[in-house]
C-alpha cells in the first residue's frame, strides 16, 4: 500500500470519527443526557413520548398483516443466533490470547436500551430488543472474524466485494506477494498493539 493510499485511509477514518461524534453530540444536545450509564429525557420529552404510545389492540390491527405473520420466522433465527453468539465467544476466548490478538468487547456491538423508550408498546420494545441483539450479534461476529482475516490471511480478493469490514481496505492487495510474509508480521503485531487500549 503506498504511502498516498495510507493517508487517504487514515483521513477517512479521522472524518468518519469526527462525524460519528458530532451526531453523537447533536442527538444528546436535542434529545436525551447520560447520567452515568442510564439515558435521561427531559420531563416534557419524556410525557410526550408516553402521548405517542399506541395501545396493543390499536398497533395489531394498524401493523401490516404480513409483519405478524411473518413473527414466528424471524423469531425461531433466535436460536442459531445464540449458539454463534456463545460459539464466536468461546473461540475468541480460546484462541485469541494464543494468537495474541485483543479481544473484542462484545459489550461495544451488542446495545440493548432501545427497550426503555417508553412511547414503544410491550411488541415494539420485545421487536427493538431482538433488533438490536441480532444486528449487534452481527457485527461483534464480523469484527472477530475481520481480526482472525487480519491474522492469517491479510490480503483482498481480486473482484469487488460489498459490505467488507473496516479493516478490508487496510489488507494487502491481491497478488502483492514480494513482501507478503514481512507485512503478514506487521499485520499480526498491529493486532497485539490493540490490547493495550482494550487494558487501560
Amino acid at each position: 500500500m503506498n504511502t498516498k493510499i495510507r493517508q487517504l485511509l487514515a483521513q477517512i477514518t479521522s472524518l468518519e470519527d469526527d462525524l460519528r461524534t458530532a451526531l453523537r453530540e447533536q442527538e444528546t444536545s436535542l434529545f436525551y443526557q447520560f447520567k452515568g450509564k442510564r439515558v435521561e429525557f427531559e420531563s416534557s420529552i419524556r410525557e410526550a413520548h408516553r402521548k405517542l404510545k399506541m395501545g396493543i389492540l390499536r398497533w395489531m390491527f394498524i401493523d401490516r398483516p404480513q409483519n405478524l405473520l411473518t413473527g414466528p420466522i424471524i423469531y425461531c433465527l433466535i436460536v442459531p443466533r445464540v449458539l454463534l453468539d456463545f460459539c464466536i465467544t468461546l473461540y475468541q476466548a480460546i484462541c485469541f490470547p494464543i494468537y495474541r490478538i485483543a479481544k473484542v468487547r462484545r459489550i461495544d456491538y451488542i446495545a440493548l436500551g432501545r427497550q426503555h423508550l417508553s412511547y414503544l408498546n410491550v411488541f415494539e420494545r420485545i421487536h427493538c430488543t431482538y433488533c438490536s441483539y441480532a444486528t449487534g450479534l452481527l457485527a461483534y461476529t464480523c469484527e472477530i472474524a475481520a481480526r482472525t482475516e487480519q491474522y492469517f490471511c491479510p490480503i483482498k480478493h481480486a473482484h469487488r466485494v460489498f459490505g467488507t469490514h473496516a479493516r478490508y481496505e487496510r489488507l494487502l492487495a491481491y497478488g502483492q506477494a514480494t513482501d507478503y510474509r514481512s507485512k503478514l508480521e506487521e499485520f499480526r503485531i498491529g493486532l497485539e498493539s490493540e490490547i493495550g487500549k482494550w487494558r487501560k
